[in-house]
């Protein structure tokens, strides 16, 4: 099946009402904190939110940078991030409508699974100064041993996902956008799978397949998400990828 533009924005505007409660890791702030120590923002960056949904990621900047722009596929998300930054454009990632070297930073959490690559990815290098930095954040597998299971709950929860990670897997994508001098930093966030589910946008039945794939999981598969299983219900320790790199050319930062 072919997943178009119009298909994720469908996705998410049904998402954005409760997309804020809609799992732990999105207001969580170790997490961010994490994400703002592989950025590195200072008080003169201009720093570019690719993917900014609700402004869960802008929030984390907002007042600790000179300019704070967002930019966002679907309206009904862009439209709650307004008030954390200087600036918000609705457009697709893949067509970013900024000058070559615009940006010190720009960041991208749990968006490019969403979005054409590398050409998305190309654009956020494209965008920013040399020597400046691109971080991407997304759920991945642990390693091979849980991709199959893990890949088929993601694809249930998100039926418009177009891309599943490894956890090399995001340096990778930076590396071959022209990044060099990366670095990756891992999370665990642990999501209680009935709520996670309940994103907005899926009918019971996918709900219904993710738990019946919990059930059924391996051994491997439940040992590295260190699955709990109480009155019918799961938690999954969820496994975040943090990959930074910079662009090649004069650094004002190093990572």
């Amino acid at each position: 099946m072919t997943i178009s533009r119009k298909d994720v924005a469908d996705h998410f505007g049904l998402r954005a009402p409760t997309y804020d409660r809609s799992s732990s890791w999105c207001t969580d702030t170790e997490l961010g904190e994490l994400l703002l120590e592989l950025a590195r923002p200072g008080p003169q960056d201009r720093v570019l939110d690719v993917a900014c949904g609700t402004g869960l990621v802008s929030r984390l900047f907002a007042g600790r940078v000179a300019e704070l722009v967002g930019v966002d596929l679907t309206e009904e998300m862009a439209e709650q991030a307004r008030p954390h930054l200087d600036r918000l454009v609705v457009t697709p990632a893949e067509e970013l409508p900024f000058e070559d070297d615009t940006f010190d930073i720009v960041v991208c959490r749990q968006g490019i699974q969403f979005m054409d690559l590398p050409a998305a990815v190309e654009e956020m290098v494209r965008v920013v100064r040399p020597g400046g930095r691109v971080v991407v954040v997304n759920l991945c597998a642990y390693d091979e041993r849980d991709r199959e299971e893990y890949f088929e709950i993601l694809r249930l929860r998100n039926p418009v996902r177009r891309h599943f990670f490894l956890p090399s897997g995001l340096e990778d994508v930076l590396v071959k956008a022209g990044c060099e001098r990366t670095q990756t930093r891992s999370y665990v966030s642990v999501e209680d799978v009935d709520v996670w589910s309940d994103n907005g946008a899926i009918e019971e039945e996918r709900r219904e397949a993710i738990r019946e794939v919990y059930r059924r999981a391996s051994p491997a598969f439940r040992s590295l998400h260190a699955v709990r299983e109480a009155d019918g219900r799961f938690t999954d320790h969820m496994l975040f990828v943090l990959a930074a790199g910079t662009k090649p050319g004069e650094a004002a930062h190093v990572l």
